[in-house]
This record gives structure tokens, sequence and C-alpha cells, in this order.
């Protein structure tokens, strides 16, 4: 099973035992910005901001009292944009420190930070610096590595991160990885289940053709999680920075994103590893606006808010449900809903797994004394009703056979007599 980061960025694209959504990262120069950004440079260059009505969002909110379990490569510790938003943290691959801030991996170490500041940066100054969907939410950084770069398998890793952030808080958790196959361990069930019966949004990347997901893997595979396809600036659905496939629900900018490194440095990247903590900073703000809302109807505010894109279908294959608002997702009046949208994994096991055989008995190590069964009666042997019985053959078949032989002998006798009278009456007389 591979696995791969949902991201971009030069090339940065995980191969190995477990990986992000497929990245790729370039220093930046943002867009059309000079080598050191200046004040409000790198704000503009954050198009998402005001494309997807975050900024208009944030009148009423910036996601504060929310937290947000960024379960990735970890959250760098130097950078200023994350003062005060990492508050708790946990290396689950057995390479990172026990708070989760130390970068995990020799290509994908900054993933982890890229990820976290789109979600929620608090940038540098009031209008400096890369600032994220939700800066006021809180972020927990949980650590876990890919392929050799962890001591611990990728499917465990991603358990126990799953139960750990459910246990410290988590309301929203962004999963920007994938493992290129539609399938799961059954360990997941479990793990996914316990995030939904906990009421935590499950935000994960669809991952990206760049990185070789030519469909949509798990765990964007998993009923129940809010799977984010990719877009370019213009709206369209990307070629290279995305995946699609029927499990996507919205799609969010995916190409020409901003990142903040775990050493400082601001780099741009692709995909969808970068659309998902979009994603997951507005179910923050969401989160926020509505603390009464349980997970399923955040969820469907998301969903249902979101902007049309391509076919007329009420759920496009490339876009999902369409493109994420972050303003229409706070303010709009929308129905309650009593299920998630996305689907039932309580449902899907239910009818596609199968149910646990019973236990095997045990096998006993002492021979067990059996009481020696009675001796069987002798039974008369069965005897034909045609065939003759002593008593037919004494009193029916011997008199019988007499009387018979006697009037034949009887009968013979009559006839040589006759005869003979015969014979002596045509005699000639003398």
């Amino acid at each position: 099973m591979r696995r791969v980061l949902a991201c971009t960025a030069v090339a940065v694209l995980l191969a190995l035992g477990g990986a992000p959504a497929a990245s790729a990262a370039t220093p930046v120069t943002v867009p059309q910005v000079s080598a050191t950004p200046q004040p409000d440079a790198v704000r503009a260059a954050q198009y998402w901001l005001e494309d997807y009505g975050i900024r208009d969002a944030w009148a009423t909110t910036r996601g504060a009292g929310v937290r947000i379990a960024i379960i990735d490569t970890g959250i760098g510790r130097g950078p200023a944009e994350f003062d005060g938003a990492v508050v708790d943290g946990i290396d689950v691959s057995g390479a990172g420190s026990s708070d989760g801030r130390m970068p995990v991996g020799a290509v994908d170490a900054n993933h982890g930070s890229w990820v976290g500041s789109l979600a929620a940066a608090r940038g540098t100054g009031p209008e400096s610096g890369m600032i994220g969907v939700a800066p006021e939410a809180e972020l927990l950084s949980i650590s876990v590595g890919f392929g050799s770069a962890a001591s611990v398998s990728f499917v465990e890793q991603i358990a126990e991160a799953m139960h750990w952030a459910v246990d410290h808080g988590a309301d929203v958790i962004n999963l920007s990885l994938t493992t290129n196959i539609p399938d799961w361990d059954e360990s997941w069930d479990e793990a996914f289940q316990y995030a939904f019966d906990n009421d935590v949004v499950v935000v994960v990347a669809a991952g990206n053709r760049a990185s070789g997901t030519t469909k949509v893997g798990a765990p964007a595979t998993i009923p129940g999680v809010l799977t984010v396809g990719g877009v370019d600036p213009q709206g369209r659905a990307s070629v290279n920075a995305s995946t699609q496939g029927i499990t996507i629900g919205v799609s969010a900018p995916s190409e020409d994103l901003l990142g903040v490194s775990a050493d400082g440095r601001l780099v741009q990247w692709d995909g969808t590893s970068g659309a998902a903590p979009i994603v997951a900073g507005i179910a923050a703000l969401v989160r926020a606006a509505h603390p009464d809302l349980d997970a399923n109807n955040v969820i469907n505010r998301i969903v249902q808010t979101a902007r049309p894109a391509g076919s007329l279908q009420e759920r496009d294959p490339i876009y999902g449900y369409g493109l994420v608002d972050a303003a229409r997702a706070v303010t709009a009046d929308v129905p309650l809903v009593s299920q998630n949208p996305m689907g039932s994994l309580t449902e899907w096991i239910r009818l596609y797994r199968r149910a646990d055989a019973a236990p095997a008995p045990e096998q006993t190590t002492n021979p067990v004394e059996i009481a020696p069964l009675p001796q069987a009666e002798m039974q008369p042997r069965a005897v034909s009703s045609l065939l003759p019985t002593q008593d037919t053959l004494l009193y029916g078949s011997l008199p019988l056979l007499l009387v018979t032989g006697t009037a034949i002998l009887g009968a013979l006798g009559v006839t040589a007599a006759v005869r003979r009278i015969r014979s002596a009456s045509r005699a000639p007389s003398r």
C-alpha cells in the first residue's frame, strides 16, 4: 500500500509507506512578490481569503474556541505564525518529539507546517505574514512518519492519532494524506467511528494525480469523512493537483497556495493537502459560529452552501457539491439534518464487513471417560411373509399335498379301469 501526502512542493512526493496526499513547494517568491515579501504582500497572495468568502466570514468569527488536529509530519516550533496557535501535540511515529513539534521525515518534514499554516496561522502582524482560515482556532500537532521515517506501521499510527486527537479535545481533524487505494485496514473502522461518535468533523484530502493518485484512496473513501478535491485559482478542477471521484464532498483551492515551513520560510505549493486544511479551517469557523451544531450539521452547512460547479447534478464526481463558500457556511439559513450527508460508517460496516466468527472451542487436554454402551439385544431375523413357516408346512402344505396326491392317484386308477372296459367291449365274439 503506497501512502502519499496530498501536495507538491519542489517534488515533495511521498512514495513511501504512508504519505501526505502529495505536494510540491517552491521557496517563495509569492506570485509577483519579492523574495522577501513586504507587509501585505503575503496576504495579497492569499487569493482564497477573498475568493472563498473567508474574509467575510471573519466578520462573524475567526474560529476562537475551536480545536483543529493536524495529523501530519509535525508543525515546526520556530515560525512566528504559530505563536499561540499550537496548544498540544504528540508523536505517534516513534521518530519525532513527544510534543509532535519536531518535523518527521527527510523529504516531507515541512508538510505538516504548511498544512497547519493554511488552517490557523496567526500571521506576523495585524496585516502581515501568512494567516490561516481560522486564525484564532487552536492547533493540535500530531506527527506521523511515512515509510522508513517511522518505526510504527502507518495503519497503527493513524489509528492512534485519531484516538489521541479525540481524547484531547479536537473539534475538527485534518488528514492531508492518502493510501492511493480505496480500501482501508479494519482497525480504521473503529478509529474513525470513535471520532464520529464523539462529534468530530473529519476532513480528508482527495489526493493528486501528480503524485500518482489516479483515484481517490483511503481515508478519503471512508463514509462520513468530508473529502476535499482541488481547483486552480480560476475555480476549475485541477489537472495535476487533485484527483476526482464520487466520494468528494466539496472542492477548494489546491494550486498556488502558500505555506510556512518549519524553519519559518514561506513556500508556494500545490495539492489537495492544502485544499483540505482550508476546508478544515472553514469547519472551525462554522463550529465557532454555531457551537450548538453537531458534526453532521457542520458538514451539511459546508456542502449545502457550496457554490455549484461543473455539471448540474446535486453532487458532481469532479467538484462534489461545489466550491466552498466560508461566508455562506457561517451565515446562511440551512435546515438541520439528522444524518451525515457523507454517509454512515456504521452502516457500511454492517453491510460490507463479515460478522465476527464465533470463538473456536477450546481443545480438552485430558481424555474423557465415556460409559460403555449396553449390549444390543438380539432381534429376530426378519422373514418375508411369502416364505413358508413351520406351521404352514405342517398344517397347510403337507395335508394339501397328501389330498392332492390321493386324488390324482384315484383319478388315474379310474381312467385305467375305464380304458380296460372299453377295450373288452370291442373284442370280436367267437
